[in-house]
C-alpha cells in the first residue's frame, strides 16, 4: 500500500467517491435475460437468452447452484458473470433455480435434491436442447448433487460434470478441524436442535457464517476499499459481492443434518459413499467425464479437500484437475476468473462438444453484449 497515492489515483478516486454518491453503485447487476422452460417444486430451470447475433449450438450446459446460495452466483455481475460468458461464446446456457428457502421447507432431505429435483432439471434442459446430453456445471454443493446424482442415476443424459470448489474431504477444512472432537461427543446431535428449533439454518446465520470464513478480509475491508478507491472495477466487484451475500437463502433443516452427518462428521465423500433414501451412493459409480477446479485461497474448499474428488472417480472414463485463483466466490467469478477458471472450463466444454461429434460453438466467431 502505497503511503502517498499518485495524482492520478487521487484523481480517480475523488470521481469513484462522486460517482457513488450520485448514482450509488458501480457495479452493473442486471441480470442475463432467461426464459424460464420448466417448473416444480424447488425445481425452476431457465434458458439463458443469447445474443441476437449469436446461435447457441453444441451440447446444452446446466449451471447448478448450492443450497443457501442464490443461483446469482453464476451472474454476480456484468462482466464477471460466467452465465454472460457462456452465452456469448456461442453456448446452450440453463441454469437451475431452487427459489426460496423457509420453515416450511425443513422436512425437504437429499433424497428429493439427488432423486427428483436434479433429474427433473437434467430431463427438462436435454429436451428443450434436442435430446442432446446435458453439461453440468457445478459450484460448491452443486458439484457435489451433480456427482451424486450421476452416480445414483447413470441413466440419466449427462454428459460430463464440471465440479468447482467442492470440498469432498472435510477433514481437510481447516475451519471444521477445532470441532471434530465435539462432533463426535454429541453424535450430530446439534444439527437435530437446530431443525427442530429454527427449521434449518437461518439465512442471516448462513450469510454470518460465510462472512466469518474470510474474517481477515472482512475486518480489514474498510483499509482496503480504502486504497482501492481509485479502481472502479474492484469497487464494482465489492458491490456485487455484497448483493450476494445479502440475498443468501436459509438451509432446510432435514437437509442440513443429513449434509452434517454425512459430510462433516462421518466424511462420507471419502469413505464409501454417502446414504440417500435408505441406499448408498458412492462416487467410484460416477460413469461421466469430470472436470475438478479448486480455488487456491478457498477457506470454504482449500485444495487439498478439492483435490480429493480425483481418487474417489475410479469409474470415471476421465477426470481433470485444475487450480485457480481467488476464494470460494473468487474462483468461480472473480475478476481473474475469466483467464483461469473459465478458461479451463472453456476447454473442457470444447473437448465435450467435439466428444459429441460437433464444432466447437468458439470456432465461430461471436458478438460480445452491450
Amino acid at each position: 500500500m502505497k503511503m502517498f497515492p499518485l495524482p492520478g489515483r487521487l484523481h480517480a478516486a475523488a470521481s469513484n467517491v462522486a460517482h457513488k454518491l450520485l448514482y450509488g453503485r458501480f457495479a452493473d447487476l442486471r441480470p442475463m435475460p432467461t426464459q424460464m422452460i420448466d417448473d416444480g417444486p424447488r425445481c425452476s430451470v431457465y434458458r439463458y437468452r443469447p445474443p441476437r447475433d449469436v446461435i447457441p449450438t453444441g451440447p446444452p450446459v446446466l449451471l447448478i447452484p448450492p443450497l443457501a446460495s442464490p443461483a446469482s452466483c453464476y451472474d454476480l455481475r456484468r462482466g464477471c458473470s460466467l452465465a454472460e460468458h457462456l452465452v456469448t461464446t456461442g453456448r446452450r446456457a440453463y441454469l437451475l433455480d431452487y427459489g426460496p428457502i423457509d420453515y416450511a421447507d425443513r422436512a425437504v432431505g437429499l433424497e428429493e435434491w439427488i432423486e427428483e429435483v436434479m433429474p427433473q432439471a437434467i430431463r427438462a434442459v436435454s429436451d428443450d436442447a434436442d435430446g442432446q446430453p446435458v453439461q453440468l456445471v457445478g459450484w460448491c454443493l452443486g458439484g457435489i448433487f451433480s456427482l451424486l446424482t450421476a452416480a445414483d442415476q447413470p441413466e440419466l443424459p449427462i454428459a460430463s460434470i464440471a465440479s468447482i470448489a467442492a470440498p469432498v474431504d472435510t477433514t481437510a477444512i481447516p475451519l471444521t478441524m477445532p470441532l471434530r472432537p465435539l462432533i463426535w461427543l454429541t453424535r450430530g446431535a446439534e444439527a437435530t436442535l437446530i431443525n427442530l428449533v429454527f427449521g434449518g439454518v437461518p439465512q442471516p446465520v448462513v450469510k454470518r457464517a460465510y462472512q466469518l470464513v474470510g474474517i481477515d478480509k472482512y475486518l480489514m475491508r474498510p483499509f482496503v476499499i480504502a486504497a482501492n478507491l481509485h479502481n472502479t472495477e474492484f469497487l464494482a466487484q465489492i458491490e456485487a459481492v455484497d448483493h450476494f451475500t445479502n440475498s443468501m437463502i436459509a438451509y432446510p433443516g432435514r437437509t442440513f443434518g443429513q449434509l452434517y452427518r454425512h459430510l462433516v462428521r462421518a466424511n462420507g465423500l471419502m469413505n464409501g459413499g454417502i446414504e440417500v433414501g435408505g441406499r448408498r451412493i458412492g462416487l467410484d459409480t460416477v460413469r461421466v467425464p469430470v472436470l475438478v477446479i479448486a480455488g487456491h485461497r478457498d477457506g470454504i474448499a482449500p485444495v487439498r479437500a478439492v483435490h480429493a474428488l480425483t481418487r474417489r472417480l475410479s469409474g470415471a472414463p476421465e477426470v481433470r484437475f485444475e487450480t485457480a485463483p481467488g476464494g470460494h466466490l473468487g474462483v468461480l467469478t472473480g475478476r481473474r476468473a475469466r483467464t483461469t477458471t473459465w478458461a479451463h472450463l472453456d476447454t473442457w466444454l470444447d473437448a465435450g462438444t467435439l466428444r459429441h461429434g460437433l464444432r466447437s460453438p468458439r470456432a465461430v466467431p461471436v458478438a460480445t453484449t452491450p
